[in-house]
């Protein structure tokens, strides 16, 4: 039996042809890198691979030291007699998908990836192969995203309306990706906003990408009325948040699609914001892409693999560091709610 292209190892995804990781969870010789999210971007390995529109955000992430190098969408290179390239993933900027090929086999490592047009990144594009690597962070029937449009005009009214009552808007998401969705979305207006001190560095990566955002600022000692925060969730148990009592919080993430967990946030109001794909996207994916054999991690793999399995695909769980990962609802309880 021919041995896989790519399998995991105690350091992450390897690839033994090529000598190189894909998002090791461990420190090593070479790594490639989808995306500067913590979870894929770790520390500590010798040299690192990117895209090129990645290479400011992760280097943020990964400090000064790191010895990065980059390689723009749709190029490839060699390494140990394998030719890789990236293609746009549509997560956040510079998140690629991975295309691996060796000997005449394609694999592809999606990363995390979106579908949904976004402005902050390029847009996501299909690339086809034998094998798909795929997240499936989302992977339920109940994740089904309203347009970006939609959620962006709601967040705007909510904002106009707290500025009529000279209240505080704080908005909660991810400091790299989601924060500068979320900013995209607006327009400068007669109140200020302001950015968390987490955000403003990975925002000016972005700005320094081509990216142009609405005018903002650090968040200040004493606030005007009527300000929008962008902050990451830990932002309410610091010591900057005190100035903002006469506030309303919304929550931006795409697990307000589920109630239960709506109902546990200490949000006024929650926005289904997601940098991942809704369970359409995946299914799309997955049928775009011509693989012969699908691969599933992050996520609800089992759920999502058997109802691959079920409508004939071969698809099985790919067992990463990440696969046991905390999710903030159980499957039962959406399998619950998709039945109300």
């Amino acid at each position: 039996m021919k041995a896989p292209l790519l399998k995991v190892d105690d350091r992450g995804l390897w690839c033994e042809a090529g000598g190189f990781y894909i998002d090791p969870w461990k420190s090593v010789s070479r790594a490639i890198i989808t995306h500067a999210h913590s979870d894929h971007a770790k520390p500590g390995s010798s040299q690192y691979l990117c895209t090129t529109r990645g290479k400011g955000v992760l280097q943020c992430r990964l400090g000064a030291s790191a010895k990065i190098e980059s390689l723009p969408f749709g190029e490839s290179l060699s390494i140990g007699g394998v030719k890789v390239s990236f293609h746009p993933a549509g997560h956040i900027l510079g998140s690629a998908q991975v295309r691996v090929e060796y000997k005449g086999e394609v694999w592809v490592v999606t990363g995390d990836y979106k579908r949904e047009p976004d402005r902050t990144c390029d847009p996501f594009e299909i690339v086809k192969c034998h094998t798909l690597i795929t997240e499936s962070t989302f992977g339920m029937p109940i994740f089904r995203w309203p347009t970006a449009h939609e959620v962006a005009e709601d967040i705007k009214n909510w904002w106009i309306q707290n500025t009529q009552q000279n209240l505080h808007s704080i908005l909660l998401g991810y400091s790299l990706g989601k924060s500068q969705r979320l900013l995209s979305y607006l327009e400068s207006g007669p109140s200020p906003i302001y950015l968390h001190p987490s955000v403003i560095p990975l925002t000016k990566a972005y700005e320094k990408e081509g990216i142009d955002f609405p005018k903002y600022a650090p968040i200040p000692k004493n606030p005007l009325p009527g300000s929008l925060v962008i902050a990451p969730p830990a932002f309410l148990q610091s010591t900057d948040f005190h100035p903002f009592a006469n506030s309303t919080l919304a929550y931006a993430s795409g697990w307000m699609a589920v109630k239960n967990l709506r109902k546990r946030q200490p949000a006024d109001r929650s926005f289904i914001v997601s940098d991942h794909c809704d369970w359409p996207s995946l299914l799309l994916t997955i049928k775009e892409c011509g693989a012969e054999q699908i691969l599933v991690t992050h996520g609800y793999t089992a759920t999502f693999v058997k109802y691959l399995r079920s409508i004939g695909y071969s698809a099985d769980e790919l067992h990463t560091a990440y696969l046991g990962e905390t999710h903030p609802i159980s499957s039962e309880t959406v399998k619950l709610e998709i039945n109300l």
